[in-house]
This record gives C-alpha cells, structure tokens and sequence, in this order.
C-alpha cells in the first residue's frame, strides 16, 4: 500500500479523497494506474478533493455527491481499505463495488457519536446491480 493512502486511511489526509475504480467498470485502466496504485480488482487514487470529484465523475459517470446522497440511505459494507464490500441487496459476482468514493472527516467531540471517536471515513460504493450504499468508521478501528 502507497503512502499517501495508507496516510488517508489513517484518517491524516483530510483533504484528500481516495477514489476506487474495478477493472470491470472501465475498459481501460492505464491512464487511470499510472496516476495511482494498482490494487486486486482494480485502481485506487487518493487526490485532492476537486480532482478526485472530477476523476471520480468522468470515470464512473456519476457525480460522486449524487453517489453519496443517495448512498447515505442505504447501509452496506465496504471494507477497511476501501477497495471492496458487501451489497445489502445480494452477494455474488452481480454484486460487486465498481466504484468506491471516500473521505475523512476530522474529529469532532461536539458532534459526538463516532466523531468524538477519531476522524471518521465515509465510504459510498455504486455496486453493479446498481445499488449505492455506505459505511463510516473511526479511522484506524477497524
């Protein structure tokens, strides 16, 4: 794992953004792998926040504040490093994450719950059944 995102998954790169994209999703990764870290299943970038918004929409055609809106009412599982997860709608190879958009929010005790925990990771998956779901954890907790 690179360091930048080892450091964004830590919870320490709050202004990044890391974007996973699957193989599946787009038929040429190479541009894509050269700007990021190649990862079982697909590529992982961790960019500034504008630029992982803008690579996020053209990659996956979704804009990724679309994704997150309506991935918030739907509670799945993305995995800890935020290259995978389970749809709550299936399991099996209908039902992979093609693409994962996440971000770290910092600590925040008045806001209580998970936020007076640590940075939280919030995580948004579009799945391809085409369902889109969320996770967040306590950076560095899981």
């Amino acid at each position: 794992m690179n360091e930048k995102r080892e450091a964004f998954l830590a919870g320490t790169r709050l202004d990044d953004v890391h974007v996973y994209i699957a193989d599946s999703a787009v038929s040429n990764l190479d541009t894509l792998e050269a700007h990021g870290e190649r990862v079982d299943g697909g590529v992982v970038l961790v960019l500034d926040g504008e630029r992982a918004r803008s690579v996020f929409q053209r990659a996956a055609g979704i804009d990724p504040m679309r994704l997150a809106g309506q991935a918030m009412g739907t509670e799945g599982e993305v995995d800890a490093d935020c290259t995978d997860g389970s749809c709550p709608v299936g399991e099996g190879p209908e039902h992979e994450p093609q693409f994962i958009f996440a971000f770290a929010q910092a600590q925040n005790e008045e806001v209580g719950g998970l936020y007076a925990e640590g940075d939280v990771i919030h995580a948004y998956a579009a799945c391809s059944c085409g369902e889109y779901y969320s996770q967040k954890w306590v950076a560095q907790q899981r």
